[in-house]
């Protein structure tokens, strides 16, 4: 099998490098900048350096030409402004699901975000205005993925993200409330989705809890 990440040098994506590598799996990593290559290598995925702020669909879809699946994990990341939510969160994950549609990969996963909502207002709590554009580029994203009929997709939500070690247990539902889970476990709970085509057409929220992953992810699919 062999899956193509967008974002290939982010926390959440080299975890799932890692992992699928680990299993005799191949595994590319979309990276904007060569100098990330070093820690795509070490995880032992192969760098692929596209922008995709600025790259064709064609170009995009190229790189999916041979691959099983696809995973967006891309995102503007805590230090940017509400102009790249939109160029990166909602614009470069429209591209890649162009592009998987275009190179003929079905299966599609997105890493998205607990209250994403193209409609998100700020709440009653009153969020930061980068972090509420944040969650509606996520929504304006996941809900022009789900209308694809071309695309298998999986949109997964996790909660607040953390660095502790994994623990191998989740609570993973269509609703979860808000907490949060460990990136070792969004990496694992990734790998299972892609291991269960079942999973197909889902949105999932994801929080650490006491349900072992495999479980977890059987008790989800279709």
């Amino acid at each position: 099998m062999r899956t193509v990440i967008a974002g290939g040098h982010g926390q959440i994506a080299l975890r799932l490098e890692k992992l699928l590598s680990g299993r005799g799996d191949a595994v590319a990593g979309v990276i904007r900048r060569p100098e990330q290559a070093g820690a795509l290598l070490s995880a032992g995925a192969e760098p692929v350096v596209c922008d995709l702020e600025t790259a064709s669909v064609e170009d995009v879809a190229a790189h999916l030409a041979d691959a099983d699946a696809a995973v967006f994990a891309a995102g503007a990341g805590p230090g940017s402004g509400v102009p790249r939510k939109q160029t990166v969160d909602r614009g470069a994950a429209v591209l890649f699901a162009d592009a998987a549609e275009r190179a003929g990969v079905r299966r599609f996963l997105v890493v998205s975000a607990m209250r994403a909502d193209p409609d998100f207002d700020g709440g009653p709590e009153g969020v930061d205005p980068v972090f509420a554009a944040y969650l509606r580029a996520k929504g304006e994203a996941d809900d022009d993925i789900r209308a694809r009929s071309a695309l298998d997709w999986t949109v997964l939500r996790p909660g607040r993200l953390t660095n502790g070690p994994g623990t191998g247990r989740v609570q993973l539902a269509g609703e979860t409330g808000h907490s949060e889970v460990t990136r070792d476990d969004v990496a694992a709970v990734l790998v299972a989705l892609l291991d269960t085509p079942s999973t197909a057409g889902l949105t999932l929220e994801l929080v650490g809890g006491t349900t072992p992953i495999p479980v977890a992810v059987a008790a989800v699919a279709r």
